[in-house]
């Protein structure tokens, strides 16, 4: 990259939505460079980590069941031209008590938005999936053609694919912005100065710190401590296709079966304490350990006693009401926020990625539950 070079965009962060929205500009022929502190999907990333649910169930929120639909479709696309399988089919399996409002709605979405799905009452799912202890739980939405990405090798993937369509990527440490109106470039903490027409802050958990006076206190950078248990020798019970992707909605946990011989994954979807991503601990807490050896015996009899063979400690950035962040800055016209993943939102980089470039083009309604202004500074969760 040489000093001084004008680009179209520049894009600040290489996550998963920093990195389709990088490729969706090359793709219009935009001059575009991507740049990330740490490296694409680095491991204090949210983007970070071995593997991503992929679903369409958000009960009666369409917007995001659309978006799973148009990304998942955007993502087989892009591992069949790389020549990768970083998608797995699992199914993903969602559980909920008697006339749970969610799965109701969910349904319906799913039946207006021509996503193939079964329902399935509580003797069915004990004959299917003998190895689940279903206690409490009334009814199983299936979702057969939904899984799991492998994430952080899945933005790796898109990243590549970027830089053949002329997308400059660099790891490059970049200096708060200032600037009045319109910002006309950036610097790095290397000493160089970038100037381009449009920027992009796909900044995840640390868009708070970068934008402190706007975003501090609309950004909640929370603590979720994920857990692998490996299973019994010799017993493929634990993974696909023996076992779908699940989530127990009342338990608020959810996991994935054994995929690529990394052991059974399972995480509380709970929000965890806030935290600051750059000096948080990425050790996992015994208390969390005891919890999942807990959950595991209960849910997954025969894993009662099996190992934890991995723990990974990552971070959720919740918006207020778990709604994404793609705005306008208030003051700088050229300046554009993208985030507020609120832990479900690696599934839509494609979809996020296109929407945004769309925005920036000037094409396009914007959705009023993206905006800044529908962002509060008090948590009240509406997506899931």
């Amino acid at each position: 990259m040489s000093q001084g070079k004008a680009f179209d965009a520049v894009v600040i962060g290489a996550g998963v939505f920093g990195a389709w929205t990088a490729w969706h500009l090359a793709k219009r022929k935009q001059r575009v460079l991507l740049l990330d502190a740490y490296g694409a999907a680095h491991s204090r990333a949210s983007s970070g980590g071995e593997s991503r649910i992929i679903r369409m169930s958000y009960g009666p929120d369409e917007i995001y069941t659309r978006w799973s639909r148009n990304s998942l479709a955007q993502w087989k696309e892009l591992f069949a031209a790389a020549g990768e399988n970083l998608f797995h089919q699992t199914g993903v399996l969602w559980l909920a008590g008697e006339n749970d409002p969610t799965l109701r709605e969910s349904v319906k979405t799913l039946g207006r938005c021509e996503v193939k799905y079964e329902l399935m009452e509580r003797a069915e799912l004990e004959k299917r999936y003998p190895q689940v202890n279903f206690a409490d739980i009334a009814q199983g939405l299936l979702e057969p053609e939904s899984g799991a990405l492998l994430a952080r090798r899945a933005v790796a993937c898109v990243v590549q694919d970027a830089l053949r369509h002329g997308v400059e990527f660099v790891i490059e440490h970049v200096n708060q912005p200032t600037g009045a109106k319109a910002l006309s470039q950036i610097t790095t903490a290397s000493g160089r100065t970038i100037s381009a027409g449009q920027f992009v802050f796909a900044c995840g958990a640390w868009l708070g710190k970068v934008f402190p006076e706007i975003l501090k206190s609309r950004i909640f950078p929370t603590r979720q401590e994920v857990f692998f248990f490996g299973p019994p020798s010799g017993d493929a019970r634990f993974a696909p296709p023996e076992l779908p992707t699940w989530l127990f909605q009342a338990d608020d946990v959810y996991g994935m079966p054994d995929i690529e011989n990394r052991g059974l994954k399972l995480a509380r979807d709970a929000h965890g304490e806030r935290v600051d991503p750059d000096t948080q601990s990425r050790m996992a807490s015994a208390e969390g350990a005891e919890w999942a050896r807990k959950y595991v015996a209960r849910r997954f009899p025969a894993m009662k006693d099996a190992p934890i063979v991995e723990t990974r400690v990552c971070q959720y950035e919740n918006t207020s009401s778990g709604d994404f962040l793609i705005d306008r800055h208030p003051e700088l016209t050229n300046v554009w926020f993208a985030g507020g993943g609120s832990g479900h939102g690696f599934k839509h980089g494609p979809a996020f990625g296109e929407y945004l470039t769309g925005q920036i083009c000037g094409e396009g309604l914007a959705e009023a539950r993206f905006s800044l202004a529908s962002k509060a500074t008090q948590q009240k969760r509406a997506v899931h």
